[in-house]
């Protein structure tokens, strides 16, 4: 992890955390970051984070399988606003190695190390050719499971 990001006050040890600098087609007529930019960057970094251990879109076709959300849980704590830099943070918190995984996130601002959000996001397994809920295949398993902070305590 980058210096920068091991002296901001994460909530949990060990995040993977990607920049986002915020442009106006983030802004809402309110004049600070729309919802629907803050859901999309929860998937930027999840999939990031995914993509950083070896699970890429390609290993979910060729698995036919994928993580599809359950169930989103977003608290808004502070506007961010057109220029800012927000360090956007997940952790996976729970993986049961079957059907189920869960991922906590949280956004800060840089410039005064301000916590902007934090979430939770609830997946389950499913075929990609299907839809339904599949039990995860080995490769899930063996990544996401040891990657979770359940297993890793």
């Amino acid at each position: 992890m980058s210096e920068l990001y091991a002296n901001l006050p994460w909530r949990l040890a060990a995040p993977h955390v990607l920049p986002w600098r915020i442009e106006a087609e983030h802004i809402d007529h309110y004049n600070h970051v729309n919802n629907v930019a803050y859901v999309a960057q929860l998937e930027r970094v999840a999939w990031s984070h995914s993509n950083h251990l070896g699970l890429t879109i390609e290993k979910y076709q060729e698995l036919d399988r994928g993580m599809a959300i359950s169930r989103h849980e977003i608290d808004y704590l502070a506007a961010a606003l057109l220029g800012e830099t927000l360090y956007c943070a997940t952790w996976i918190i729970h993986c049961d190695s079957r059907l189920k995984l869960s991922r906590q996130f949280q956004f800060i601002r840089g410039s005064d190390k301000v916590t902007l959000l934090t979430a939770r996001t609830d997946f389950v397994c499913i075929a990609l050719s299907s839809g339904k809920p599949k039990r995860m295949p080995k490769a899930f398993s063996d990544i996401y499971g040891p990657a979770s902070l359940e297993q890793q305590s």
